[in-house]
């Protein structure tokens, strides 16, 4: 199935189609709605003239970089510091990978080495690589063996945790109760630990 984001059907294309773009929306998706995160690829790529290509961002002028982000709307709630984590995750795939951001899971022959790979990307924590080792199985039929489990609870059926489990306004109303109530909880448990 693939990604069917609540954001524009343009959006959601280039997600499908360009392993970089969906690398980028991940990368953004912390301290904005996830589909402002999920839907700046596309406006970065309506801002260059063309989708976002690893190697032109990775040798981009930092401040040109920043002043494409910042532009009205901004891209996102952090454009400058945003900026710079897009363009040291696109030197990471030019390093690494010689451009080609799909080549993180085209070879690769275990859930556990996709998640090792993916954590090892710059802005790519514990949580979020679980969430795209996730969204990949999910949404793009990326599934080595062992992928669930790689995943950890994301990688569940018939869950609501992230990203990987939106398919429309609903089940993007049923992650969004999930994460209330585990930013809930957290907050309990920080309290009562202060006590």
């Amino acid at each position: 199935m693939p990604i069917t984001l609540p954001i524009e059907d343009g959006a959601n294309a280039l997600l499908n189609r360009d392993p970089f773009a969906l690398l980028t929306a991940m990368l953004l998706d912390q301290q904005v709605p996830l589909e402002r995160a999920f839907a700046a690829p596309h406006e970065l790529a309506e801002r260059l003239g063309h989708d976002p290509e690893p190697e032109e961002l990775a040798a981009y002028d930092p401040d040109a970089l920043v002043e494409i982000f910042s532009r009205k709307p901004a891209l996102h709630r952090y454009p400058k510091s945003m900026a710079a984590r897009v363009q040291t995750l696109a030197r990471a795939i030019v390093d690494h990978y010689d451009g080609d951001a799909s080549a993180l899971w085209k070879d690769v022959e275990s859930g556990k080495e996709l998640y090792k790979r993916i954590a090892a990307l710059p802005g790519y924590g514990e949580q979020k690589a679980k969430i795209f080792v996730a969204l990949l199985g999910k949404r793009l039929d990326v599934r080595p063996e062992g992928w669930r489990e790689a995943a950890g609870s994301y990688g569940d059926e018939g869950s609501y945790r992230s990203v990987a489990d939106i398919v429309d306004e609903e089940s993007l109303g049923k992650v969004r109760s999930f994460k209330q109530e585990m930013k809930a909880a957290a907050k309990s448990a920080k309290s009562t630990k202060s006590k």
